[in-house]
């Protein structure tokens, strides 16, 4: 391995910003990938990964090895008439496949991996029409989660419509006879200010098979339908199953709140009449439009860990709210479904699951749903309300499968077979324990360890963290987690204030100027780790990616002494600018914004860009980012790199400053054989350093 680093210039930049800070940033030059400087210290890096990685083989034995222990999947089944839609993936099948069964018997209606040879191309989304004959999904390829929309005939398999463009993230709603979809789209970028080109969607209706999407009739969000929407506004719509109303919810970037519209679906060409279901409102209300004529809401309204409420869609606002499932003071309210006359709830409960059956009438507790150990689950219903649903889990030590419930009895059926064999995992010893934060909070983690480990005596571990938007870390199977595992090492995983394990209230107390209450969660969490005796600062390693790229990118620099080793995965780490690229300007509300002197102070306070030091014993860092992530830019990880290159002298030595850069992939899905390249890389990166024997599993 090459023992210099690419040589990386130190601009003398420094900038006055809001409230009269002055920031340095000495390489904003690596903001720009197309700079010929930037492109010759990119391929230094490449050169020195791909150095580093010809030393360490056991990467593809190792890659293998995670591809084993990643099980075939299958999803519940959406039930509607005769026919059965359901996703699947094979063991060493790169992507998921859709699959009806009817009388006809059981095909594969969208194959991605059969749509390129690079298997970059991802199924994003789909919704069968009302009456089962038709599918409106969503595809995009090469990583950079453009969705494109296409329809197809379900029973002779031809496509009718697509592609149509610019529906990222567009959710799919079919009217009654399958002639007609509502999608969101965004504006054509000529009709947009430059540098929004990702934002400014609407909502229209479309005819299936008019190939002519740029007549779509527009619904919502200008022209005075509705309300005129900030540029960086999510829409989510759904049409009640006989087609008389449609609700629309409208989120500003990823804001833990949204407004919820509802009107009565007019006849094409005519005007809609919105009426403000909850607008303006620092809360969430997410509608379903039932069978029956009603509307069910879930809010968090006076209710930080949620409640279920049902309204009258003819008059949608607070006032006729009636209560269905009350605020559970000790659990979060995670989803529901209708089915018959019960009404099936999900709870969770310090990030693990639980269902209980109630009556649709009033929400009276009928029985509650055992399920197996500590576990994640989630809950889908049949489309007609039938008396019947499906309950899928995963935990730990189990890999993802699905089961009918019977709710009448709360009893489970077997357990639909997923494709080829199941995983083998390793014997685990799973344990919770809590440690206690800076300012008094108790935080839990998870912590995963080989079965039959002496205790008190320390073993490379991995602690996994995230804490942001609101995104709780329950039970779930990791193959990468239980390849460490199985090698003699420790996996933890924190549940950080910023998610939301104990509800809103625990999200709300890890944003904004409370962030810094997320990196001193994490902190406890390592420090439990050593006193509890799974670790030592010498073989404690920390790993996140995204917002969790940022936390991990916080610890290194706030004390870089607690670690080991860091892997840092698509990372936020220039909170100043962090605004300007990719889809930064959606996540101010959680963060933040640079252009007010209070804010910019909270951002600075953490900013791991802004806090290398000169000569600091930094743990090694292995930086993995992907060259079409249009989430967070790349250049974040390309800047703390650089930084901290010189800041440890210049010289990889033995706590190496690397970055692995990979094309052809983004933010999100990718092919199961590259998740599993990614995951070997990174895990013996952390092994290397933390001294774990990879082969000894």
């Amino acid at each position: 391995m090459d023992d210099r680093y690419p040589p990386a210039r130190r601009l003398e930049l420094a900038e006055t910003l809001a409230g009269g800070r002055v920031v340095a940033d000495p390489y904003r030059w690596l903001e720009d990938p197309e700079d010929p400087e930037t492109a010759l210290w990119s391929a230094g890096q490449d050169e020195l990964w791909a150095s580093w990685a010809a030393e360490h083989p056991e990467r593809a034995r190792l890659a293998e090895a995670i591809l084993a222990l990643t099980p075939g999947y299958r999803s519940a089944p959406l039930v509607i008439g005769e026919r059965r839609f359901w996703t699947e993936r094979a063991p060493g099948q790169d992507h998921q496949v859709l699959v009806v069964e009817d009388p006809a018997g059981v095909r594969t209606l969208v194959d991605p991996n059969a749509l390129d040879a690079e298997a970059t191309t991802v199924l994003d989304g789909w919704a069968p029409s009302i009456e089962g004959d038709r599918v409106a999904y969503l595809l995009s390829r090469g990583g950079d989660e453009e969705s494109t929309l296409w329809v197809i005939d379900v029973e002779t398999g031809f496509g009718l419509e697509g592609p149509i463009d610019r529906v990222r993230y567009s959710p799919l709603a079919w009217l009654p006879g399958g002639e007609e979809l509502l999608y969101v789209r965004r504006l054509p970028p000529w009709e947009v200010p430059a540098g929004e080109e990702a934002f400014h969607r609407r909502l229209y209706r479309h005819q299936v098979r008019s190939h002519a999407d740029t007549d779509d009739e527009l619904l919502f969000g200008q022209d005075g339908l509705g309300p005129e929407l900030d540029p960086t506004a999510y829409l989510g719509v759904e049409v009640s199953p006989d087609g008389r109303y449609v609700a629309v919810t409208v989120s500003l970037g990823t804001a833990p709140r949204n407004d919820l519209w509802v009107a009565a679906l007019p006849a094409a060409g005519e005007v809609p009449r919105w009426q403000p279901a909850l607008v303006g409102s620092d809360s969430r209300a997410l509608p379903h439009l039932d069978r029956r004529g009603g509307m069910w809401i879930w809010s968090d309204l006076d209710a930080p860990r949620g409640r279920l409420l049902r309204a009258d869609p003819a008059s949608p606002g607070p006032e006729s709210w009636v209560e269905v499932l009350p605020e559970d003071p000790g659990a979060v309210l995670a989803g529901y479904v209708l089915a018959g006359e019960h009404l099936v709830a999900v709870r969770s409960r310090h990030g693990a699951s639980e269902v209980a059956v109630h009556a649709r009438s009033d929400g009276r507790f009928e029985r509650q749903v055992e399920l197996p150990g500590l576990v994640t689950a989630d809950l889908s219903g049949r489309p007609d309300e039938g008396p019947e649903a499906w309950i899928g889990w995963t935990g730990w030590v189990s890999p993802y499968r699905v089961a009918p419930l019977d709710p009448a009895t709360g009893q489970l059926g077997e357990v639909l077979s997923a494709p080829g064999a199941p995983a083998a995992p390793p014997e685990v010893e799973e344990s919770v324990v809590t440690c206690t934060s800076a300012d008094g909070t108790e935080v839990r983690m998870s912590v995963l360890a080989p079965a039959g480990r002496s205790p008190g005596t320390p073993v490379p571990t991995v602690l996994y963290g995230y804490g942001g938007f609101g995104i709780a870390l329950g039970p779930s199977w990791t193959p990468a987690a239980a390849t460490w595992v199985a090698a003699g090492g420790v996996w933890a995983v924190a549940n950080l204030r910023g998610g939301s394990e104990e509800g809103e209230g625990w999200h709300r107390d890890g944003m904004r100027e409370r962030k810094h209450h997320v990196f001193e969660d994490f902190e406890a969490a390592a420090d439990r780790l050593v006193a509890g005796g799974w670790a030592t600062p010498g073989t404690l390693a920390i790993m996140g990616g995204s917002n969790g790229g940022l936390l991990v990118g916080a610890a290194l620099t706030r004390s870089p002494e607690r670690y080991r080793a860091v892997v840092c995965s698509a990372p936020l780490l220039d909170m100043v600018r962090y605004e300007l690229f990719g889809l930064g300007a959606t996540w101010n509300d959680e963060y933040g914004t640079a252009v007010d002197p209070e804010q910019l102070g909270w951002l600075l306070s953490y900013s791991p860009y802004h806090h290398v030091q000169a000569g600091a014993a930094y743990p090694a860092v292995l930086f993995t980012v992907f060259d079409n992530d249009t989430r967070v830019d790349p250049l974040h990880a390309r800047k703390l790199a650089a930084a901290l290159q010189w800041a440890t002298s210049g010289t990889p030595g033995e706590r190496p400053i690397l970055l692995r850069r990979e094309p052809e992939v983004g933010h999100g899905a990718r092919s199961q054989r590259r998740r599993a390249q990614l995951d070997a890389d990174e895990l013996a990166f952390l092994a290397s350093c933390c001294g774990l024997d990879l082969d000894a599993r």
